[in-house]
């Protein structure tokens, strides 16, 4: 289980279940932990600040998150980060 959730594989949470992350998603993810800003972490994955945004977007939707402190804390509870 622990090997899916390294992979951006679905896992589930105690009510629902969270539609799987990508690469590219979760490498983001991670670094939005950070306090790099969004620029910044496009530098860091060599990706374009609106291509970031979209992931943000994206991240956003899947953990039902709004914030980057709560996409964060969603995925740290879901044990993806």
């Amino acid at each position: 289980d622990a090997e899916r959730r390294l992979r951006g594989r679905a896992v589930r949470s105690s009510a629902a279940e969270v539609e799987e992350l990508s690469a590219r998603e979760m490498s983001v993810l991670r670094l939005l932990g950070s306090e790099l800003s969004i620029a910044e972490i496009g530098d860091e994955l060599y990706i374009s600040r609106n291509t970031v945004k979209t992931h943000v977007r994206t991240i956003y939707r899947k953990l039902d998150a709004d914030t980057r402190a709560a996409a964060v804390s969603k995925a740290r509870e879901l044990r993806l980060l």
